[in-house]
């Protein structure tokens, strides 16, 4: 648990993300059109990029760095990271509220030191927890019971804590976003669902049952149903948020859907952390083209977590 309670109070730590990517113009972008939020934020970046949107932040990196778009470098990934340090730091110190952060590349995190798989695993090793990644900001929400894992790996990984993790965690984010009664759809990890057994027996032999005996504290929780259809269901209003088994069944409907505004929510932790869900889109970064629509919702569904 941390020592500092988080406060709703304190302002939101903004990372630039990788200053190559799109993540330092967005976060612009967003603060020109709403230039009120300038006292409730503190950006986390290079300092010349700070001193360009005009609002007090923590520069990291080298004070004579200059960001240049669509160029990721070795020494834009450290500043990235270093922006990663100052924001799980800060909220531990009781600096910030929670954390926004702007998109990374794996890739070029790696080659400056990283040795997380992705934000997610890094939040939950400075900050202690056990995380979930899920989703919402659009017409979906989702949440993934595993996600960076091979393919491979996801039935041995969908143990019976791994689910009740999952359905825990949709539980609370149905009811932080106004949910009374929470309707949680859980897709199947087979073609429909395993079809009784006929086309894999995950279902009927471990997770239905599991599912039912969380019935017992989660009303609203279905057993598990064909992941081709379940999602249309939530889109219809059958379901307030869908429990997806792996990274790319819940990932691939919600893209196709909520490209632009949907939101990487990482819960479990002593602290929210939010995220815009796109990536560094480098080949697109400095022609301001790029929405800020997803950052908007990361910063408001940020405060709507923690309120």
């Amino acid at each position: 648990m941390p020592s500092v309670v988080p406060s709703p109070s304190l302002p939101l730590a903004l990372t630039c993300g990788d200053p190559a990517g799109v993540g330092p113009e967005i976060i612009a972008a967003w603060l020109s059109a709403n230039p009120a939020e300038s006292a409730r934020i503190v950006p986390i970046g290079p300092q010349r990029w700070l001193d360009s949107l005009g609002v007090n932040g923590i520069a990291v990196g080298s004070a004579d760095f200059s960001i240049e778009p669509g160029k990721p470098s070795i020494a834009g990934a450290k500043i990235a990271l270093d922006a990663l340090e100052a924001t799980t730091s800060g909220c531990r110190e009781g600096k910030f509220s929670a954390a926004v952060t702007g998109p990374v590349s794996k890739t070029w995190m790696q080659k400056a030191g990283f040795t997380f798989p992705g934000q997610t695993e890094f939040f939950a090793a400075r900050w202690g927890g056990q995380p979930t990644m899920a989703f919402a900001g659009g017409k979906l929400r989702v949440v993934l019971a595993t996600w960076h894992i091979p393919l491979m790996d996801v039935a041995r990984a969908l143990d019976e804590p791994c689910l009740a993790r999952a359905v825990t965690q949709a539980e609370h984010l149905a009811r932080a976003l106004g949910a009374t009664n929470p309707r949680i759809g859980v897709c199947g990890l087979n073609p429909h669902a395993g079809e009784a057994g006929l086309l894999g027996t995950d279902e009927r032999d471990r997770l239905d049952p599991w599912l039912d005996k969380l019935r017992q504290k989660f009303p609203g929780l279905s057993r598990c149903e064909p992941g081709d259809t379940v999602f249309w269901r939530a889109l219809r209003g059958e379901f307030d948020v869908v429990v997806a088994l792996y990274h790319d069944q819940g990932l691939a409907p919600l893209k196709t859907i909520d490209f632009d505004e949907s939101v990487n929510i990482t819960l479990g932790l002593p602290w929210v952390r939010t995220s815009p869900d796109h990536g560094t889109a480098f080949a697109l970064a400095g022609q301001n083209k790029a929405s800020w629509k997803s950052f908007g919702n990361a910063v408001a569904l940020a405060r709507v977590l923690i309120s």
